[in-house]
Order: C-alpha cells, then sequence, then structure tokens
C-alpha cells in the first residue's frame, strides 16, 4: 500500500504574484486618496470664492448695493 502526501501551499512565485498584487492596489489607493484630497481643498476654496463673492467680502468690494 503507497502513500501519498500533498499540500496546498501557494507556490513561492505564485506567493511573489499576489504580493505584488496587493502592493500595485496600495499604491493605486495611495493615488486615489490624494486626488480626492486635491478635488476637496479645490472645491473648498471655490466655495469661499463665491462666499466672500456674495458677500463683497472678495478680491473687489461690492458697492452697487
Amino acid at each position: 500500500m503507497d502513500v501519498t502526501s500533498s499540500t496546498n501551499a501557494p507556490a513561492q512565485p505564485e506567493a511573489d504574484s499576489i504580493q505584488a498584487g496587493k502592493d500595485s492596489i496600495k499604491k493605486a489607493l495611495e493615488v486615489q486618496e490624494k486626488q480626492i484630497l486635491s478635488t476637496l481643498e479645490d472645491v473648498k476654496e471655490e466655495s469661499q470664492k463665491a462666499a466672500a463673492h456674495k458677500s463683497g467680502i472678495g478680491n473687489t468690494l461690492n458697492v452697487s448695493a
């Protein structure tokens, strides 16, 4: 009677490939995070400009009122 054994552990090249995929996803998420933060800063700045323009406290004074 012959007895054989096998393991389901991933081969080293497969494990390296998985790690490379994780690193790629992490990098992509970091880039997206920076883009989102930049967009939020731009929106905040535009909102402040619009509020200043409405109230006449912006770059120019609204003296026509």
